[in-house]
């Protein structure tokens, strides 16, 4: 099977259900943001220092790809059957985030990124994580976006915080508080 197609060299590209849109349109920008935040969660996955969270994460990159799959559909033709996403997908990054803030020292403060390089790259996949809810965010407001993904998204962003806080903590890493000037 060929990978090249050769259907998207006038600059469109086919939804799951038909629909032929602008490369540029919005849900396929959501859509490849959410493979761009896919791609950094892998490279954080792939710090030594999560070792004991790559099932966590590998869990985290598949439910993407359903966000994904969710986000290139065409709401309105598609019949195709698409993976759920379920309440229990959040609630499992609450209690990730639970398990890791009992070993945390309370943040009274805004902390600035970095320390180290994983925990930079675990800082990007926040921000990239950020910038997707907010593409999907402006889908939702032009066509259908199940909540449960907008939620999902907050969520996981909120969730790489706290993990770019543990991982400082086990590579004792300094996290330097933000200093605002006066």
């Amino acid at each position: 099977m060929k990978i090249y197609t050769k259907t998207g060299d006038t600059g469109l590209t086919s939804l799951i259900g038909g629909t032929r849109v602008k490369k540029s349109h919005l849900r396929i920008e959501s859509y490849g943001t959410v493979d761009e935040l896919n791609s950094y969660i892998g490279l954080v996955a792939d710090q030594p220092v999560n070792a004991k969270r790559k099932r966590i994460l590998k869990e985290i990159q598949d439910r993407l790809f359903t966000i994904g799959a969710t986000l290139a559909s065409d709401p309105e033709k598609s019949k195709m059957k698409i993976p759920d996403l379920l309440e229990t997908d959040v609630t499992l990054l609450e209690k990730a985030m639970d398990d890791m803030d009992q070993e945390l020292p309370p943040l009274k403060v805004f902390v600035l990124p970095g320390g180290h390089q994983s925990v930079s790259f675990c800082h990007v996949a926040r921000c990239v994580c950020r910038r997707t809810e907010r593409l999907v965010i402006a889908l939702q407001e032009e066509s259908f976006v199940p909540d449960l993904v907008i939620k999902y998204l907050n969520r996981l962003s909120d969730y790489l915080f706290v993990l770019s806080r543990i991982m400082a903590s086990e590579l004792n890493a300094e996290e330097t508080p933000w200093q605002p000037r006066m």
